[in-house]
């Protein structure tokens, strides 16, 4: 996996704020919001909320790695820049390189937000304002990089991935079904493997909104889901994207598995509901009975709910009559399955939302702790949890289980009526202690390569931390993926060690 999300630049970095129960939807100071080019009426105006969920380092990338000349990273929008650079970082993660070398048929599935670097950046620059001859070669490179067609043919491009490369367009629900995809794609046998997920990134960055009574955002600045005073949701930024494998093939090749999904289904809601943006009962109970019966499970068994939860009065009790309605065709019990929602803690991140709580979901399930869901006080009047069989999960807490594997589900609803629901079960491989133990004391060859001294230098510098952070690592293993899962560069280090501390 890889992802960064508000307030957090890696997934240790993630897991801690959900488990600490820290809100990074961020205070703009008027200094911010002036740099980022919001006027002055703009910013008083009193129904301008001062908040926003935004990602660091959005206008850096390394354009020499990925072999992108000065122009075209310059023109390209920060969403493909910054889903490339993910990509890798998760197929490292898994263990796999780029380029195609194993002889793996990878594919890719993701979508984007909306592109607003084109409008706010590009355009207000003289070379490339409406109206201006730009010359065609640069038009082509302008048009590629910031049409969301070409997020994932880009991808497979730079990492020469020759399985499927789809980009998907589902609104809110696009990364959760494009892992729903991808998943359908590899039980066809298209791919050995592949990647999935989603970006938002918006231009500028460090802005606030406006807002409007009756519409979708949050008049404070938080987003309170299931809440008595939940009022909207807060848009924000994010990126995250995971590597599937098949399971049976996954546990034949050693790979290190975080999670498994049993199941997932996706379906529309049609036009049996109060307008086209508005979510529908009947059509997210469908896809969550469906994606039930495909994992094969029965709903008491569930134990946690990631909820589409975006805090608002009006969807969260459909949200939870959908869920309730899906979990009664099978048992009648209540208040025995937890819900949450990662929008509490990082805002709505349209295309990325779905992965973005399938993420936390697998982090969740493999440090066996449910997170705190954010801001939520009293249940919406319209919610009656007594008779449903979930609860708000409000603290840090332990992950019981019966003896059974933790089972979860994760939902994504887009715009238009495009309904996602996955499936996660846990993963708990058995350990052989003298294995183990044998792999801690054996002599290790560590292997390091960059394209530049500085990168190398900075991978060291990485690993050691990762050592000193895992003392307890299977050195063996970690020599293996240095090995075998990371691409060769021209720069090089080598390290023969015994243990961990050395």
């Amino acid at each position: 996996m890889a992802g960064r999300f508000p307030g957090a630049n890696n997934l240790d970095e993630y897991w801690a704020n959900l488990r600490d129960g820290v809100e990074s939807i961020a205070s703009l100071s008027d200094e911010q919001l002036q740099a980022a080019g919001v006027s002055a009426n703009l910013a008083n105006d009193p129904n301008y909320v001062k908040v926003g969920a935004y990602l660091q380092g959005v206008d850096e990338f390394d354009a020499g790695f990925f072999g992108f000349n000065a122009r075209e990273a310059q023109i390209t929008d920060p969403q493909q820049r910054i889903y490339l650079e993910s990509a890798w970082a998760a197929l490292e993660h898994a263990g796999y390189q780029a380029n195609n070398i194993n002889g793996y048929t990878i594919g890719v599935y993701g979508g984007t937000a909306p592109n607003t670097y084109l409008a706010n950046n590009i355009r207000t620059q003289p070379d490339f304002a409406p109206g201006t001859t730009i010359d065609p070669v640069v038009r082509v490179q302008l048009n590629i990089g910031n049409n969301p067609d070409y997020l994932s043919t880009r991808v497979a491009y730079k990492l020469n991935l020759t399985g499927p490369a789809i980009t998907v367009q589902t609104a809110c629900s696009t990364s959760l079904v494009a892992i729903h995809m991808a998943c359908q794609s590899l039980m066809a046998g298209e791919c050995d493997l592949a990647l999935a997920g989603g970006v938002m990134v918006t231009s500028p960055q460090q802005t606030g909104y406006l807002y409007q009574q009756g519409l979708m955002l949050s008049p404070d600045g938080h987003c309170r889901p299931f809440d008595a005073d939940a009022r909207g949701t807060v848009f924000g930024d994010g990126v995250g994207v995971v590597v599937l494998k098949p399971l049976a093939q996954a546990i034949a090749d050693g790979d290190c598995i975080h999670a498994v999904i049993k199941g997932s289904a996706i379906n529309n809601d049609g036009n049996l509901k109060v307008n086209y943006t508005s979510p529908s009962v009947t059509g997210q109970a469908a896809t969550i009975a469906t994606a039930h019966a495909n994992a094969g499970i029965n709903p008491e068994t569930i134990t946690y709910i990631e909820a589409h939860g975006t805090g608002t009065s009006l969807g969260d009790p459909i949200e939870i009559a959908g869920l309730t309605q899906a979990f009664r065709t099978k048992t009648d019990k209540v208040g025995y399955c937890a819900i949450g929602s990662v929008k509490s803690n990082i805002g709505h991140l349209d295309a990325a939302s779905g992965v973005a709580g399938l993420i936390k979901t697998v982090l969740a399930l493999k440090h066996q702790q449910i997170p705190p869901s954010l801001n939520f006080d009293r249940p919406n009047p319209e919610i009656d949890f007594a008779a449903t069989p979930f609860y708000v999960n409000t603290q840090l807490s332990p992950w019981e289980t019966n003896g059974s594997p933790r089972l979860a589900g994760v939902s994504s609803f887009g715009f238009g009526g495009t309904n996602a629901h996955l499936i996660l079960e846990e993963w708990n491989p058995p350990i052989s202690p003298a294995a183990a133990a044998l792999a801690q004391q054996s002599k290790q060859l560590l292997l390091l390569s960059a394209k530049t001294a500085s990168a190398l230098d900075t991978a060291t510098a990485n690993l050691a931390a990762h050592f000193q952070a895992h003392p307890t690592i299977n050195l063996a293993d970690a020599a293996y993926t240095l090995t075998t899962g990371r691409v060769g560069f021209q720069h090089r280090r080598m390290v023969v060690v015994d243990n961990v501390a050395n």
